[in-house]
């Protein structure tokens, strides 16, 4: 899926990737290729991102918001 992770001044990262787990505000859970549309709020906590070729990179967030559709993931996020 792409995924797009981006705070008010830059954008995070951009890429492709087969499993997303976050720090959602009532627990984390993860978002594989294909998931269902979804919108959420994150806590704060760590990103995980693991792309086609299984490296995993992590990105530490405050909050945010996760949105999924058509297999593109948006997280907008307060540093």
């Amino acid at each position: 899926m792409k995924l797009n992770i981006i705070s008010p001044g830059k954008t995070i990262f951009t890429g492709e990737c087969k499993l997303l787990q976050v720090p959602g505000i009532n627990g984390g859970f993860e978002v594989l290729d294909r998931h269902a549309p979804i919108i959420a709020l994150l806590g704060k906590g760590t990103i995980k991102v693991q792309d086609t070729d299984n490296k995993e990179t992590f990105f530490d967030i405050g909050s945010g918001m996760l949105q999924v559709n058509r297999n593109k993931a948006v997280i907008l996020v307060n540093e």
